[in-house]
């Protein structure tokens, strides 16, 4: 029992020193810094553009009403057709405007007939009244009639003009060049002036608004960076504006910025801004909804990255990680202004030149050494394009 004792401990003891042996001469391998991918920061010159949400709105609108009353005897247009200014619409029955006219006409004839004979009276009076012919009196009833004869002329000729206003206005015209729609009234229709119900209603659309709103939020944030010189207006400035369709195409002409609303709705705290489109081909009509790219301006030295680069902590604040000179990596807090497609644009905590985690987070921690890999840039110029900035983004 003691020699089997003494040689198992005899065996290990072997063992022991081959193995210690071994390790002596080998060493123990430590793993390598994991390798994660890198993206490198650049900073570019960027056009900037927001996109909002709109309605088409008619350049003109006029809701074709009648200004006398009767009864419709004839529609005169087509549904649908451009029509332009004075071309006739609707035709009301015009015999009673007629026989007013007609009778403002001798009314008028018959005041100018009796300021004739008073005029003459009182040439005649004034004679006769230098000579002693007649009393002073007389002659004072001779102007005074003559004087009111002629007024006389003056009432009955504005009756006149009244009545033959009001028998052209038994023919409807157009008040605007456009295209009008369906008719709201059939032949034989009664009408009244001033009726609340239109006859038939022209819109103007070449060329054509729509009307975007936009929060207060954001036109704050932007005059505040047009008057810091952050962005460049384009030329003349003025805000280029492109429009997408409900279908999802792209509106084959650009338009114009040209109003924004000098009040804040109080209920959705956003302003109505107006752009000008023409449209010669008569595709866009009023009420589409459409999406407008409106052109801001130029940003300098704009610093884009991938989302995927930045992820939020426990606050919602934003995070990345730099890889330094030596590889080693740390947390960077950073501003992210508005997300571009799969980008950030950062507003602070970085800048051009470093190095940032692309890939590979889930292999490294904030101090640990890494092997950067270089990805292939995925930032491209691109026209940036969001409605608001994310909440909380830092």
């Amino acid at each position: 029992m003691k020699t089997s004792s003494a040689a198992a401990i005899g065996l290990a003891a072997m063992l022991l020193a081959a193995c210690s042996g071994e390790s002596a001469g080998t060493g123990t391998a430590s793993p390598p810094p994991p390798e994660v991918g890198v993206h490198t920061v650049s900073a570019e010159t960027t056009q900037l553009s927001v996109t909002l949400p709109g309605r088409t709105a008619s350049f003109r609108m006029a809701e074709v009403r009648p200004q006398v009353s009767g009864i419709i005897k004839e529609r005169l247009f087509e549904e649908g057709e451009i029509v332009e200014v004075g071309t006739p619409l609707y035709k009301i029955d015009d015999a009673l405007y007629q026989a007013s006219y007609d009778s403002a006409v001798a009314a008028l004839a018959r005041a100018e007939a009796t300021a004739v004979a008073a005029t003459n009276r009182e040439q005649r009076y004034s004679k006769l009244a230098k000579a002693n012919g007649v009393s002073q009196q007389d002659y004072d009833d001779a102007a005074a009639a003559a004087q009111q004869a002629r007024a006389d002329v003056g009432v009955a000729r504005a009756a006149r003009d009244t009545a033959k206003i009001n028998l052209d206005r038994t023919t409807i015209t157009a008040p605007i060049d456009g295209t009008i729609g369906r008719s709201l009234v059939t032949d034989g229709a009664l009408v009244t002036s001033g009726q609340a119900q239109e006859l038939a209603v022209i819109n103007m659309l070449d060329p054509i608004f729509v009307d975007l709103t936009q929060s207060s939020t954001e036109l704050l944030r932007l005059k505040r960076k047009l008057a810091n010189g952050e962005l460049q207006t384009l030329e003349n400035d003025q805000l280029s504006v492109t429009l997408t369709l409900e279908d999802g195409s792209t509106y084959d002409f650009d338009g114009a910025l040209e109003l924004t609303e000098s009040t804040v709705t109080p209920e959705t705290g956003s302003v109505v801004l107006r752009a000008r489109f023409p449209n010669p081909d008569g595709l866009l009509i009023p009420g589409m909804f459409v999406r407008a790219g409106i052109t801001e301006g130029t940003k300098v030295n704009a610093i884009l990255v991938p989302q995927q680069s930045v992820t939020r902590d426990e606050k919602g604040n934003g995070i990345t990680y730099v890889v330094k000179e030596d590889n080693s990596t740390e947390v960077r807090l950073v501003e992210t202004e508005r997300a571009i497609g799969d980008q950030w644009l950062i507003a602070d905590g970085l800048e051009a030149g470093e190095r940032i985690v692309y890939e590979g987070f889930q292999r490294i921690r904030p101090g640990t050494p890494v092997t950067p890999v270089e990805m292939a840039s995925t930032v491209k110029e691109v026209k940036v394009s969001s409605n608001t900035p994310p909440a909380g983004a830092r």
